[in-house]
């Protein structure tokens, strides 16, 4: 017991102690703040479209950075949404098309950002509508034709077959085919489809597939500002004449078109160094895509569907931190976390360091305290000659534990009076024997 009294006044021993509580203290803190995986996987599309070529490229730009893009080939949103809903997929990040998703059934996704536009590109023979002096204007022009609207799973069938919808078309006014858009321009090409409705940015391979059909055109959508108006995830854009193929002149003439945000998507729970890392890496991956976004216009806030994730709207507001704005990512990742550690020990060691000296004092005043209390007794027993042996042994030992105190020089004084004060009990003793 002695021994252990005697390391609570041991100031290595105290410092001994105060180390291993900052130890313990940063290894929780530490369990608690997780490091950014090493290794992701992102849902994109099919191999031919601009999700899985996106993909591709941002897999590319995170290698540098020692992390590891798996790049998963899907049907498109709807399989996108399904696989990052479902937590044993193994899927982190999905592409998803603007306006597809129902987000009340997905509480626990967020957006990272919007990425590029995906206009809505409807294909056309010019045969089909002959007596259409500007060729196909408006979607209800799509009567009674075979249309297809895209493949099941995909966001080009959910936003083509909202469109109808919201145009006051119903599936019995037209010949439905659900097919992929490299299946649409073989039929459209073979003359046994009138049109095909695609979703893609104007960057996507896919498209090449309808630049030189013969006798096929793109649909000018006229009422553009009324769809935007209606669904406000659709954005107005102008295709220029030319902009999908400059040397096949496609499209021959200028086209307003309404387009959908393709965004990047993650649950709720994807770590903040991620998140700045594919924003990052999404802003040079993106300086390429140029055929109707503004520069710097992505990544963006705007068209999204769900909520956008906290440290997105900071980065996009404020850019990268200091930290990744200056050190190589994980120098980044392993600063941040040792600040974000450090930070609340020092908020709690603080304000202990500044009761140190008082809790110091308070020792010290109650161990001077039990002393004064035992030489009371003696001395209030010092004419008792019965007690006169077991007094001088009771001071003895105070006398011994009195000269093995250690205190500070500030609290010599203390010390210093309680040894005059034992002498005293000592000279009283001496006198009534």
């Amino acid at each position: 017991m002695n021994r252990i009294q005697g390391l609570r006044y041991n100031p290595y021993a105290l410092l001994a102690l105060l180390a291993l509580l900052i130890v313990f203290v940063f290894g929780v803190l530490w369990t608690l703040i997780p490091a950014p995986p090493k290794s992701i996987a992102i849902a994109t599309g099919f191999q031919e479209g601009l999700y899985y070529r996106f993909g591709e490229r941002m897999q590319s730009s995170l290698k540098k950075e020692g992390v590891e893009l798996q790049v998963l080939k899907t049907g498109g949103t709807l399989d996108n949404l399904a696989l990052l809903a479902d937590p044993k997929s193994g899927v982190d990040l999905a592409m998803i098309q603007g306006g597809v998703a129902d987000v009340s059934q997905y509480p626990h996704l967020v957006s990272i950002a919007g990425m590029f536009y995906e206009p809505v590109w409807v294909f056309y023979r010019e045969a089909s509508f002959k007596g259409l002096p500007d060729g196909l204007t408006l979607l209800t022009q799509l009567k009674g034709k075979r249309v297809s609207i895209g493949n099941p799973g995909s966001g080009t069938s959910s936003i083509a077959k909202l469109l109808l919808e919201t145009s006051g078309m119903q599936a019995a006014d037209l010949d439905i085919q659900t097919l992929t858009p490299q299946d649409g321009a073989a039929k459209l090409a073979a003359g046994s489809l009138d049109a095909v409705f695609v979703v893609a940015a104007s960057e996507a391979p896919l498209l090449n597939s309808f630049i030189n059909l013969p006798g096929v055109q793109l649909m000018n959508f006229v009422q553009a500002d009324a769809y935007t108006r209606a669904l406000p995830f659709l954005t107005k854009v102008e295709v220029p004449r030319g902009l999908l193929s400059i040397e096949s002149d496609q499209p021959r003439l200028s086209r307003q078109m309404i387009a959908a945000t393709a965004t990047l998507v993650g649950r709720e729970s994807i770590s903040p160094a991620i998140v700045s890392l594919l924003l990052q890496n999404a802003n040079d991956v993106l300086k390429s895509y140029s055929r109707l976004q503004k520069p710097g216009e992505f990544p963006s806030i705007n068209g999204l569907d769900f909520p956008l994730q906290m440290d997105s709207e900071i980065y996009l507001k404020d850019g990268p931190s200091f930290l990744h704005r200056h050190l190589p990512f994980w120098t980044a990742v392993w600063v941040g976390r040792f600040v974000r550690v450090a930070i609340p020990i020092l908020a709690i060691l603080i304000p202990l360091i500044a009761y140190i000296p008082a809790l110091r004092d308070l020792s010290l005043r109650i161990r001077l305290s039990r002393i004064y209390a035992e030489l009371k007794v003696i001395e209030g027993s010092a004419a008792d000659p019965a007690s006169r042996e077991k007094n001088k042994q009771a001071l003895a030992e105070i006398q011994a534990r009195v000269n093995a105190m250690k205190v500070s020089a500030l609290e010599s004084k203390e010390h210093y009076d309680l040894k005059g004060h034992v002498n005293m009990v000592r000279e009283r003793l001496k006198h009534e024997s």
